[in-house]
């Protein structure tokens, strides 16, 4: 019986769920011009931003912040498209939880030093 009853408190420590919060067309934390089209596809990018807990949560997590990793990987990056946000929820009294934010970069090709990409 202490076996099972181990097994399961394990098992529940370890699980954890990712919940489909969003999906937008277009998003972005960044100001740019809509009227450059000079726009152009890039790469499929994730972005997270985590807090720990350890039986209370040690931070708060922000989906702005986790847009903004996704949207920073490329320099010439100002927004994703196809975004999809979800919620991270890994902890029982110990883990992590924030948000994912996967899209496809918007590439900006007017900006400085993006010219020739």
């Amino acid at each position: 019986m202490k076996k099972v009853v181990a097994l399961a408190l394990g098992a529940l420590m370890l699980s954890g769920c990712t919940v489909r919060v969003a999906d937008m067309t277009v998003g972005s934390t960044k100001n740019y011009n809509l009227n450059a089209a000079k726009f152009e596809k890039g790469q499929r990018v994730t972005g997270e931003d985590k807090a720990p807990i350890v039986i209370f949560p040690l931070g708060i997590p922000s989906v702005k912040t986790a847009m903004d990793r996704a949207i920073e990987k490329d320099k010439c990056s100002v927004g994703l498209s196809d975004v999809v946000i979800y919620q991270l929820n890994h902890a029982f009294l110990f883990g992590t939880y924030g948000f994912r934010v996967e899209g496809t970069q918007i590439i900006d090709k007017s900006q400085l030093g993006c010219e020739n990409r």
